[in-house]
């Protein structure tokens, strides 16, 4: 018997809170099933449409443009981290929620100080790296001990918390997809590494970038098309019911 069977039953076991916690995230991102959108609806939401892209490249793009044209360490990560500044006080002041602008804002604070404090411009990239490692280590570790954390969030999403484990196939497709999230992860420190140790700032940050939102976005169509369609949909009224 496991840790979560031997609790409570009126008390909600670890896997669910952690479910309903990454659940939860995935809605408020836009990843919800009950809107009845598009795929591509969906993943341009959860990017947070053209502000969400600018957030999320803007400061990186900045970064390597100027340092490559000047390779002046300190004007680069002014910048950067200035336009990180802007685009959280734009969501404060226009009242949008602003999680994602204030994280993206800490990252390249982050990042720019140890590059500072260091004097490499290459270890403007080691937040990104550590993030990497963190979110690829945890994809894998859940899903080799049979908690994937896809299926923890598209259980919490589709209203059946941790049933989907009693199903073969969803416990199957969950565990493939896990893995291919942790290997997305894999594949930007594999690729982004070596150039890190070759000091080839230039290299990095344009692969930083490539890796990005460009690998992202298929990744999440897959996944949300992928989950979707282990869950038949319910018939709408003006269909017929099947006989």
């Amino acid at each position: 018997m496991t840790g979560d069977e031997q609790n409570d039953p009126a008390e909600p076991s670890a896997s669910e809170l952690v479910g309903a916690a990454l659940g939860g995230a995935a809605r408020r991102a836009g990843l919800d099933p009950a809107d009845g959108a598009t795929t591509g609806h969906v993943v341009w939401k959860a990017m947070g449409g053209w502000r969400g892209i600018l957030e999320s490249v803007l400061p990186s793009l900045a970064f390597l443009v100027l340092y490559t044209v000047t390779t002046d360490l300190v004007l680069s990560l002014a910048v950067s981290v200035g336009i990180a500044v802007v685009f959280t006080a734009i969501r404060l002041i226009t009242r949008t929620p602003p999680a994602a602008a204030i994280g993206g804002l800490v990252a390249t604070g982050a990042a720019a100080a140890l590059a500072l404090w260091t004097g490499r411009a290459e270890d403007n990239f080691v937040w990104g790296f550590v993030t990497n490692g963190a979110y690829g280590t945890a994809f894998l570790v859940s899903a080799l001990v049979g908690w994937p954390l896809i299926g923890l969030i598209a259980g919490f999403l589709m209203g059946e918390g941790t049933a989907w484990r009693q199903d073969p196939r969803k416990r199957r497709v969950y565990f493939w997809l896990s893995l291919a999230w942790a290997g997305l992860f894999a594949a930007r420190l594999a690729v982004q590494l070596p150039l890190y140790f070759a000091g080839d700032v230039t290299a990095l940050g344009t692969l930083k970038l490539v890796m990005g939102l460009p690998l992202f976005a298929p990744l999440l169509a897959v996944t949300w098309l992928a989950a979707r369609a282990l869950y038949p949909r319910a018939p709408s009224k003006d269909e017929p019911a099947e006989q």
